[in-house]
């Protein structure tokens, strides 16, 4: 007997399906924790069980009613998303938003929702806990009479605890001045760039060493990566590296996708796109007055408000004595691939961490 085309789509992506049988989809291994590190409200609402008995059954029964009603090109850049995991740019999948609506077991989900619980995370449970990125058609309207339902235009919401049980960094790092004795100045940054409109400009770094030119950013979003099968953005596997190590290499290999730096209304914000862990610390993710800025952990699949730009103009306090005698590193975030720092892991101070990243915004 002939498969017709559709059914063969519909099949495959049946395959493509996250996994659940350790309630582990994409990032699923969040759920447990890992080192006291800050994996904000939305890691701690659900246990991450696996689906099991009628309501996996239910799901596939539900899963498949939804994807035969759809259209062979749909079904098509469906699995694009799918295959790649978010790799490829893939096109919205846009659906009549009245109709989006399904029910599973006693709790209602949009299309969109069930999709991402299918494709990537088998424990989702609320809207609440996943917000679109800004390559979606779908993004920043409100009603919109079409919504897009590929679940790789969404993202895991990393919000923060109200009580982060996160890991402390020594100010001794300090970001920029810290690395580089002389700081980098108004004059260097210019004179590196040669263009003063940037919103912020992006170091590599391997250990201690800068890797590369300072990368500067005119457009809205940013994509970073080691290698990405489709993608435009600050390309670290084509920077010139004498680093040997054995360990730089390793992480270096497993940056994969990267991370997506985007600058939205409110903030900037990092996706992670990666399959392992990234470690961020920023002086607007903390509390205003602590005197220790928080390293916080964001799984695969995440995204975070990495910097707020009204916080970080209200924690300048120009008229603090003590700020004062201190260099301002609040328009700087740091980002490292794999590894983490602070307390509980073995190095102390980012300038340890094999692969990272250092995000220094315009604050003009």
């Amino acid at each position: 007997m002939f498969r017709t085309k559709r059914s063969v789509l519909v099949r495959r992506l049946w395959r493509s399906r996250a996994p659940g049988e350790n309630g582990e989809g994409e990032g699923g291994e969040r759920a447990h924790g890992a080192g006291g590190c800050c994996l904000g409200k939305s890691a701690n609402k659900v246990p991450g069980k696996a689906l099991v008995g009628s309501e996996a059954a239910e799901l596939k029964a539900l899963a498949h009613c939804v994807l035969k009603k759809l259209k062979e090109k749909q079904l098509e850049g469906l699995l694009q998303a799918v295959e790649c995991k978010g790799g490829a740019r893939s096109p919205c999948l846009l659906l009549p938003a009245a109709k989006l609506d399904s029910r599973l077991g006693q709790q209602a989900f949009s299309l969109p929702l069930l999709l991402c619980k299918v494709f990537r995370w088998p424990d989702l449970r609320h809207s609440s806990d996943v917000k679109r990125l800004s390559c979606c058609d779908s993004y920043g309207k409100n009603n919109p009479e079409l919504l897009c339902c590929n679940p790789h235009h969404l993202s895991r919401l990393c919000e923060l605890a109200d009580s982060p049980d996160s890991v402390p960094s020594s100010t001794e790092t300090g970001g920029t001045n810290f690395l580089a004795p002389e700081g980098l100045s108004d004059s260097q940054l210019l004179h590196e760039t040669g263009d003063p409109s940037h919103w912020c400009m992006v170091a590599y770094w391997e250990e201690k060493t800068r890797v590369g030119r300072l990368y500067s950013v005119q457009e809205p979003s940013l994509d970073i990566f080691y290698d990405l099968p489709q993608g435009n953005g600050f390309c670290l596997g084509q920077l010139n590296s004498d680093n040997k190590s054995q360990l730089v290499q390793k992480v270096r290999s497993k940056i994969g996708y990267g991370i997506q730096l985007t600058k939205e209304v409110d903030g900037v914000w990092v996706y992670n796109r990666s399959s392992y862990p990234i470690f961020i610390k920023s002086a607007t993710l903390d509390n205003p007055d602590s005197r220790t800025l928080l390293v916080h952990k964001v799984f695969p699949g995440f995204s975070i408000k990495a910097f707020d730009y009204e916080k970080a103009y209200s924690l300048q306090r120009p008229n603090d004595h003590e700020f004062m005698q201190q260099p301002w590193t609040g328009f700087t975030v740091q980002i490292s691939f794999v590894k983490g720092w602070g307390q509980c892991y073995t190095r102390q101070f980012i300038s340890s961490c094999p692969c990272w990243l250092e995000v220094i915004f315009n604050n003009r």
